[in-house]
This record gives C-alpha cells, structure tokens and sequence, in this order.
C-alpha cells in the first residue's frame, strides 16, 4: 500500500465555475428621483432640468448607478433618461430599477461573453455558496447556455454536488 496522498478531484477532469470570480467590482450607489420631485410627488420639468444642471455629477464617477423613484409619483420615462444623459459620460453603468436588477443586468453581460469553447463535452460544477451577491437567474442563464455543449452539469462543491444534468448516451 502507497503512502502517496491521491487528489481524485484533481484529476476527475470536472471543471468549476465561480460565477462570484465575475463579480464586477466597483461602488454601486442609488440615484433616488423622489427628492428631486416637489413635495415627493410632482415632476415640475423647468426645475427638474435646472436642478440637473446644478448637481455635482462627478459623486457618480466610476459608480454603478441605479435610477429609481421611492416615492408615491408618476415619473415620466424622459425623466430616467435625462438624467442618464448627465450620468452616462461618467458613470461605469446606468441602469433602471434596483440593486439586485443591476447584478442581473451585469450578470447577464458577463454571462453571454464566457468563453463556452472551454467547457465543450465537460464535466462541470457550478459553484454556489458566493460571497457576493450572485442572482439566482445568472444561474439559470448559465445553465441555459452549458447544457447543450457539455456531457455533465453539477451544483456545488467538488466534494459534494448536486447532479442537475447528465448528456443521454
């Protein structure tokens, strides 16, 4: 009997994705247009546009930022899109909705340009368990576009996956 450590893992040829790896870093911030509304609840355009030529635009600079409206209001589309004018030179990315609708937003960018090629005919584990926040439909998406090239698909650890798909023979 060897005394040798064997990595079985190692060499089981699976390969591990980590969608978390992808995570785009940088500030995300909320941009709110409830206190740019009179009394939380009209958008008056003359002062909306002059406020918007007054604010300090460089706070955003580098950030992802998401356009959102807290309060109670009907906020016309053009609204959104003004102010994606002023954010958009300077801003990594302006999106519409909330925080977790840019990770999908992100997500989805990322996801469409992996480098599949790599996992044709593999033996895959997607990882879970991120640290950050991954959206449960990058997952999905991910599984969308590796189930037709790859003979496997887990979900977890190498140690310990859950099968979710495995080619017909």
């Amino acid at each position: 009997m060897s005394d040798e450590i064997v990595n079985k893992i190692a060499n089981s040829g699976l390969i591990t994705i980590d969608l978390q790896d992808y995570y785009p870093d940088g500030e995300r911030v909320v941009f709110d247009l409830k206190d740019w509304l009179y009394e939380e609840l009209i958008l008056r355009e003359k002062d909306f546009r002059q406020n918007l030529k007054e604010h300090d635009w460089t706070q955003y600079q580098d950030k992802y930022v998401v356009l959102t409206c807290t309060a109670d209001a009907i906020v016309p589309s053009w609204a959104y899109m003004l102010v994606t004018t002023y954010l958009n030179p300077i801003a990594k990315r302006v999106v519409h909705g909330s925080l977790q609708d840019l990770d999908m937003i992100l997500y989805t960018e990322i996801i469409d340009h992996l480098p599949y090629e790599e996992y044709q005919d593999g033996k895959i584990i997607v990882k879970g368990c991120s640290h950050k926040p991954v959206p449960d439909s990058a997952y999905i998406q991910l599984i969308e576009r590796l189930q037709p090239i790859v003979n496997s698909l887990m979900f977890g650890e190498a140690c310990s996956t859950v099968p979710l798909y495995k080619k017909k023979k």
